[in-house]
C-alpha cells in the first residue's frame, strides 16, 4: 500500500498530539516534508493526494518515533536554518536560536561601513555566529575557537556549506588565554555556557537530555565565570575601541553589566530580545 501526504501527515498527528502542540506538529511536518520531498509549505496542502514510496514513508514514520522520545528535530534530519542559511548540526553543538540571530543583527547593523576588521568568536559550536558575520562582512578576517573538537569538525563543515574561510582553533578559554598570536580584534563575540545548575530543573526535556551539557551549564556559585574570562581576555586583544557582545542570561543583566564596567568597559548596553528579555549585551573597550 502506497500512502499519501494526507495520510502521511495524519499518522504524524496522531502520534505526536500528546507530546507536543499543534503549531510544533505541523512545524515539524514541514520541516521534513521539506527536508525529504522537497516541498514548502505552501506546496504540500496542494499536494495531500501524492503519493510517496515506501523509503519516504519509512523515513517519516523512523523520525516519528525519534520525536515520541522527544529528540530534537534539527537532530534528527542532521541540519537547521540560521541567519537563512543551512547549518549542520549533532549533538556535539548546541542548535542556533533566534537570539543568537538577533545578536548577529545587531553586530552586522553596528558595523555596515566596517572594511577589514578582525572579528573572533568564542565558544562558537556549530560555527553560525562567525560564518555569518563573514557572509555578511565578507572583508573581514575571523577567527573562532572553542574547547570541543567534534564542535570544530561541525563548524569547519559549516564553513565549507556556505563556502567561508574562517581560522578555527580548538582552545579552552578557562584554561588559555594564549588564542591569537599578533592579531588585535576590532569585535569579540560570545554565546558562552550561562544556564545554572538550579536552572535546569525549568528546562524542557529534548534540550536537556540531547543538547550538550559543556556548552550550556555553568555552576550557580559562579554564574559569570566565562563572561569574566572573556572580557579579561578582551582587555588585552581588543583594539583601541574595540567592541565586545555578549549573549547573557536574561536572569544576569545588570550583574554582567555591573562586572564589564568595573573591568574598564564603557558605553555598555543591555538590550532586550524579541520577548522583552535582556538577552545581549555590548561593550567598548578604549584601553
Amino acid at each position: 500500500m502506497r500512502y499519501t501526504i494526507q495520510q502521511l501527515r495524519s499518522i504524524f498527528q496522531i502520534k505526536l498530539n500528546s507530546l507536543y502542540s499543534a503549531n510544533e506538529i505541523r512545524s515539524f511536518f514541514n520541516i521534513i516534508a521539506n527536508h525529504f520531498l522537497g516541498l514548502k509549505p505552501v506546496d504540500i496542502n496542494i499536494s495531500l493526494n501524492r503519493e510517496v514510496s515506501d523509503e519516504v514513508y519509512n523515513k517519516f514514520i523512523d523520525i516519528t518515533e525519534q520525536l515520541v522520545l522527544q529528540q530534537p528535530i534539527q537532530y534528527i534530519i542532521g541540519e537547521t536554518e540560521f541567519y537563512d542559511r543551512k547549518f549542520f548540526v549533532n549533538p556535539s553543538v548546541l542548535i542556533p536560536r533566534q537570539e543568537t540571530e538577533e545578536l548577529v543583527n545587531w553586530i552586522i547593523n553596528d558595523n555596515t561601513e566596517s572594511k577589514k576588521i578582525n572579528i573572533l568568536d568564542i565558544g562558537t559550536g556549530s560555527g553560525c555566529i562567525p560564518i555569518t558575520l563573514k557572509c555578511e562582512m565578507p572583508q573581514s578576517s575571523v577567527y573562532a575557537i572553542d574547547i570541543s573538537p567534534e564542535a570544530i569538525m561541525v563548524a569547519k563543515k559549516n564553513s565549507e556549506l556556505n563556502n567561508v574561510d574562517i581560522n578555527f582553533i580548538e582552545r579552552d578559554i578557562l584554561a588559555s588565554q594564549d588564542v591569537v598570536e599578533d592579531v588585535k580584534f576590532n569585535i569579540i563575540i560570545s554565546n558562552p555556557p550561562y544556564i545554572t545548575n538550579t536552572e535546569k530543573l525549568l528546562m524542557e526535556k529534548n534540550v536537556l537530555d540531547h543538547e550538550p551539557h559543556l556548552a550550556l551549564f555553568v555552576d550557580d556559585n559562579n554564574p559569570l565565570i566565562f563572561y569574566s574570562a572573556i572580557a579579561n581576555y578582551s582587555k588585552i586583544n581588543l583594539v583601541e575601541g574595540g567592541f565586545l557582545y555578549f549573549e547573557i542570561n536574561e536572569a544576569f543583566g545588570p550583574e554582567t553589566k555591573q562586572m564589564l564596567e568595573q573591568k574598564g568597559f564603557c558605553n555598555v548596553q543591555l538590550r532586550k530580545d524579541i520577548n522583552n528579555k535582556n538577552r545581549m549585551i555590548k561593550a567598548q573597550y578604549n584601553g
